[in-house]
């Protein structure tokens, strides 16, 4: 079901960036004063403005149906561990004497204080 779900997805997403490239901007318009008019004629009298925009319409509802539906899908195959329950993931603490100590540094290196005492060149 959720595979043939995504074929409809994809399919939706293309018809749906071809139908919004068909489309002409708002001021292609203008282009119609200087004889490009006649162009719009194919599909009515009132051009293909309002065919186009009602079937971009129609196809930007159902892609956002179709993700809905594989936004639902997709929370349905997985549960969510609970933070607080018995199925939590243990802390595992490592004993004292494993963990590394860190070298102490000799006093006559440090200059007989607590701070490092850097070279001078």
């Amino acid at each position: 079901m959720q595979t043939i779900l995504v074929a409809i997805h994809l399919l939706l997403a293309i018809g749906l960036i071809g139908l919004v490239l068909i489309q002409h901007g708002k001021g292609a318009d203008a282009g119609a004063a200087f004889g490009s008019g006649a162009s719009s004629t194919v599909f009515g009298s009132q051009g293909s403005g309002s065919f186009l925009t009602r079937s971009t319409a129609v196809l930007a509802t159902l892609f956002f149906a179709t993700s809905l539906a594989l936004a639902y899908f997709s929370m349905q195959g997985t549960e969510q561990p609970s933070l607080m329950g018995a199925d939590a993931v243990p802390v595992i603490q490592a004993p004292v004497s494993e963990v590394p100590a860190i070298p102490e540094i000799p006093a006559e290196r440090t200059g007989g204080s607590e701070i490092p005492v850097v070279p001078e060149k």
